[in-house]
């Protein structure tokens, strides 16, 4: 049974869009999983789930509000529901977590409390990309690291390459170098050596340089690039929906873009597993967050990256 975490008081429509999640997610998933949830005393009395016995209660009577300072925010307020879930994960009182709230207090909180994995240079958070194959690509790092050095972008490529090995079930995962160009010599400096370290590395299987029209055509499985542009890309990527969403509702390729569809964003390079949804995530988006975590725990990705980055 899986012990899934889940931050009550994360997102703008909280605590009602995370309730109302879990009440779905117990209903319609089949897969076997326990909710624990944090939250002020009020709002943990005012909801009865409507499944008994699958919903563990933790009394967190912080709030760590979506303006606040990450740093400040996860030290002042321990007993937030964000820290103290954090805390009850390392300690192995559940398996993973998933909140909407503060994008940054739950990194800070990951990286203070459950700690990168050893060997990791800088965890990075990952995203989905619909591709015109009928999949979905890694787009990472898409926030975490807005300035990323060769080697971090190597490992990168490995996280996420390990991701769509055992999420994707993909055995050769193909990886592309996000550039402006498709030679080996274009781009920044930084660039340039990051191929280097690609194209000699027995890690991951480089497809080379990829450019921006290359994004959606589902020619890599891994896209590879600092936080400024991936967020940018996402922030992109999201934009197609609202703006084509409600001219093509039937379009199953445009539906895809609904961040509804895919939940959460991995944390990669942390002890445990960690999901951060979007702010304005819905119950539907709390669904999928929970299958999707359910999922990253079957998988075991967090020891098979342990494995891989061990000294």
């Amino acid at each position: 049974m899986v012990r899934i975490g889940l931050d009550a008081m994360g997102g703008d429509f909280a605590p009602e869009s995370p309730l109302k999640g879990i009440d779905l997610a117990l209903t319609e998933l089949k897969s076997a999983f326990d909710v624990h949830l944090y939250g002020p005393g009020h709002v943990l009395d005012s909801y009865t789930p409507v499944v008994a016995g699958r919903v563990v209660k933790v009394e967190a009577p912080d709030v760590i509000e979506m303006g606040e300072s990450p740093t400040k925010a996860i030290m002042k307020k321990p007993n937030s529901s964000i820290a103290l879930a954090l805390a009850q994960l390392k300690a192995g009182h559940i398996d993973m977590f998933i909140s909407a709230g503060n994008t940054g207090a739950v990194l800070v909180g990951a990286m203070y409390t459950v700690k990168a994995t050893e060997g990791v240079i800088r965890p990075a958070i990952a995203s989905y990309v619909p591709n015109l194959k009928g999949g979905f690509s890694i787009l990472l790092d898409v926030g975490a690291n807005p300035d990323a050095k060769p080697d971090v972008l190597h490992q990168f490529a490995i996280l996420g390459s390990l991701y769509a090995q055992y999420m994707f079930n993909k055995p050769t995962p193909k990886v592309g170098l996000i550039n402006i160009g498709s030679e080996a010599e274009k781009g920044s400096l930084v660039a340039q050596a990051a191929y280097n370290l690609f194209k000699d590395s027995d890690k991951i299987h480089f497809g080379g340089n990829m450019e921006g029209y290359d994004v959606f055509t589902g020619e890599y499985d891994v896209m590879v690039c600092d936080g400024f542009v991936g967020n940018v890309l996402l922030k992109t990527a999201e934009s197609l929906y609202k703006i084509f969403g409600s001219k093509l509702h039937e379009d199953p390729f445009i539906k895809k873009f609904d961040y509804q569809y895919y939940g959460g964003t991995p944390i990669l390079g942390i002890n445990k597993p960690v999901l951060i949804g979007h702010g304005i995530s819905s119950p539907r988006a709390f669904v999928s967050m929970i299958s999707q975590g359910v999922e990253m725990v079957n998988s075991g990705l967090v020891e098979k990256v342990k494995t891989t980055f061990e000294p």
